[in-house]
This record gives C-alpha cells, sequence and structure tokens, in this order.
C-alpha cells in the first residue's frame, strides 16, 4: 500500500474517532446539530441578500448562472433527442 493511501486511511480513522467522541453525548449533539441547522439557515439568508443586491446591480449572480447551466443542459438533450429522430 502507498504512503499516500495510508495517511488517507489513518487521518479517516482518527476522524471518525474524533467524531464517535463529540457526539457521544446526547445533548452535545444536539447542541452541535442546532448550531449546524444555524449555520445553514444564516447562509441561506446571506445568500438571498446577496442575489438581491446583484439584481438591484444588474449583475447575474451564482444562482442565476445555476438556472443557465439547467436549461443549457435540457436544451442539449432535447437536441441530441431530435437529432437521434432526425437521422433514423
Amino acid at each position: 500500500m502507498g504512503l499516500g493511501r495510508t495517511l488517507k486511511q489513518r487521518a479517516l480513522g482518527l476522524s471518525q474517532k474524533a467524531m464517535e467522541r463529540l457526539f457521544a453525548d446526547e445533548r452535545r449533539a444536539a447542541r452541535i446539530a442546532s448550531a449546524l441547522g444555524t449555520l445553514q439557515r444564516g447562509r441561506e439568508a446571506l445568500g438571498k441578500s446577496q442575489d438581491t443586491v446583484l439584481h438591484q446591480l444588474n449583475f447575474a449572480s451564482q444562482s442565476d448562472f445555476k438556472a443557465l447551466g439547467k436549461q443549457l443542459g435540457a436544451l442539449r438533450r432535447r437536441v441530441r433527442a431530435l437529432d437521434e429522430r432526425l437521422s433514423r
């Protein structure tokens, strides 16, 4: 086994043990879960505010690019399907 793989396995093992100890107490685990939920809600609110400001400044936001990427993917699939039908 290579050195990189060995180091990776040891690191994963140590992190697993640390997480087990961290979440061993139910109250501590609940507090951590609550803190993570609060963090996620804050991140979502920040993203919405950022989108609003960018739209007010007439800039495209990250969510705009994601939506355009999905539309482009759908168009590509449709073009491939039409191309298959035409080539038959």
